[in-house]
């Protein structure tokens, strides 16, 4: 049977990325994100659910990300899930989480301040496997959920 990983994702940063580089020089950003889902219920009231999404990125995505990309920000991504697992160091009981493994991503404003609508492409430089897919614009009355 195939296997098949890809998740695509839009949705504004929750805090600005941290980017920190490895003995050998690769750049590592974490990011995270929050994607609003809106729909009306059976009873006709507007009802909205927030999940929150950890992303990885590295190389030269994880350093373009750290420089253009700041808190409240409406971002695409493109990536894979990846499942991390550990023993938790004061109680001992296996954890674990799910993630995505940035492999594109696109800029959805121009970059002018926080959260908000705008075009789908940046006037910062692409980055090195940014996703070519196109991006739709938020609507300018989008609120961040924090």
């Amino acid at each position: 049977m195939p296997n098949y990983n890809k998740v695509i994702l839009m949705g504004n940063l929750t805090r600005d990325p941290e980017v920190k580089y490895t003995s050998g020089g690769t750049a590592i950003a974490k990011l995270s994100m929050a994607v609003n889902r809106n729909w009306t219920n059976k009873e006709g009231q507007k009802q909205e659910e927030t999940t929150f999404v950890d992303v990885d990125a590295f190389g030269r995505q994880a350093e373009v990300i750290g420089q253009y990309l700041k808190k409240g920000r409406p971002v695409m991504v493109e990536g894979r899930l990846k499942l991390d697992q550990w023993d938790d160091k004061q109680t001992g009981a296996k954890r674990s989480k799910l993630g995505v493994t940035l492999e594109g991503f696109q800029f959805l404003d121009s970059g002018g301040g926080g959260g908000g609508g705008g075009q789908a492409q940046s006037n910062a430089p692409a980055a090195s496997g940014a996703s070519s897919a196109p991006a739709a614009s938020l609507p300018e009355d989008d609120d961040v959920p924090f």
